[in-house]
């Protein structure tokens, strides 16, 4: 096994190992009978892995005194035996969440500064279990410079930083991994724009070409049709335009019968009128 694999199983161990219940001392102060007692009775339960009960002991501890922080460091380490580091930090109901929030407590106001690196020390190995490494090396150094001998915090704390680079190091091959597929992704999309730009382009072009054919052919049309009324000129036949002059000047003359026999037939009528009309 090589130093570095030795390193990493000893920090693992390290990792793991959870704060230990700080045990009652007879130079406390401030530490009442009860307290006393139900901090034995905790310690002794929480040795068995009997982490509830234990639960239960730190808390009339605490009802005997509420500022021990014995206490307090206690009952952390047993919510920590209970909870899950990796469950979301909403979720009032999981032990691991008071006991973060009874070691922060800890960690900032504790008057023992030995207390206070034990609960830096926690609270970096809860972050670590989260893999925020960040947190996890700033909470470890805090505990060194409150407990310098500390090999478990130091051990622990080359560990996160290991961690940490190997976590930088996958952000960025996964950021070039992310900016390849983009640039990719960004080449497909232009060579798809050039294809429907060529095709806009020849279908352009198609279109003028047909159209430019239309006109052509209208106008062969027309030519045509133009030498075909000046063959009929030529045979004394008649045109189009004459034939069109011819039948509307029927139509007028057809038009004026008609109103000739409207206005005979008026008058006729309105002599049968006046005739009916006249007096016996």
């Amino acid at each position: 096994m090589t130093s570095a694999s030795r390193l990493l199983l000893l920090s693992l161990v390290a990792v793991l190992s959870f704060g230990a219940p700080a045990m009652a001392q007879n130079k406390a102060p401030k530490m009442n009978k009860q307290e006393r007692i139900h901090l034995r009775n905790g310690n002794q339960l929480y040795e068995k892995k009997r982490y509830a009960e234990a639960e239960a002991e730190y808390k009339k501890a605490l009802q005997a005194n509420p500022a021990s922080e014995k206490a307090q460091f206690n009952l952390a380490s047993a919510f920590m035996r209970q909870g899950s580091a990796t469950a979301s930090k909403d979720d009032k109901n999981n032990p691991m969440n008071q006991a973060e929030e009874l070691l922060t407590n800890l960690a900032k106001n504790a008057s023992d500064k030995q207390l206070r690196g034990k609960a830096c020390y926690d609270l970096g190995n809860i972050a670590y279990s989260r893999q925020q490494y960040d947190q996890a090396i700033e909470y470890y150094k805090h505990a060194l410079r409150c407990n310098p001998d500390d090999d478990q915090a130091r051990q622990n704390l080359r560990l996160a930083q290991l961690k940490k680079q190997q976590q930088d190091k996958n952000k960025n091959k996964n950021k070039d991994k992310n900016q390849d597929k983009n640039q990719d992704k960004n080449q497909d999309k232009n060579k798809d724009q050039n294809q429907d730009k060529n095709k806009d382009q020849n279908k352009d072009k198609q279109d003028q070409n047909k159209d430019k054919q239309d006109q052509n052919k209208d106008n062969q049309n027309q030519d045509q049709q133009q030498n075909k009324d000046k063959q009929q000129q030529q045979q004394g036949g008649m045109s189009q335009e004459n034939a069109e002059q011819v039948l509307k000047a029927m139509q007028d003359r057809e038009r004026a019968t008609q109103q000739r026999i409207n206005a005979q037939q008026a008058q006729q009528q309105r002599h049968e009128r006046r005739r009916t009309n006249k007096k016996w």
